[in-house]
């Protein structure tokens, strides 16, 4: 029953830090951006969007669907930066716990 007890207490321990770290990530802003820094995208660490910036030159160029397409661009660039950053902080929380693949945490 000793191993059983001090494993609950282990998950309570992951758990509580998992909590903080998703406390951290959503204070955490990430820049995503396309046509070489011309938009720019923010989102926080839950992928919420936080702020959106466009070059002036773009939207006097009448251009709306080349926008558009630089938008969701750098909104893809921002997802892929988030993500990266949720997994090496997960890694910093586990431990380098090699978890099975397609398994992510939480739960």
């Amino acid at each position: 029953m000793k191993n059983l007890s001090q494993m609950m207490k282990q998950a309570q321990e992951l758990q509580t830090k998992m909590q903080e770290m998703q406390t951290r990530l959503e204070g955490t802003e990430i820049t995503g951006q396309s046509g070489a820094g011309m938009v720019e995208v923010t989102l926080n660490g839950k992928g919420e969007m936080r702020g959106l910036k466009i070059d002036p030159s773009l939207l006097s160029a009448g251009g709306g669907e080349v926008l558009e397409d630089l938008i969701v661009a750098a909104h893809n660039d921002a997802k892929v930066r988030v993500e990266q950053h949720t997994q090496e902080e997960m890694g910093k929380l586990t431990g380098g716990l090699n978890l099975p693949p397609g398994m992510k945490l939480p739960f």
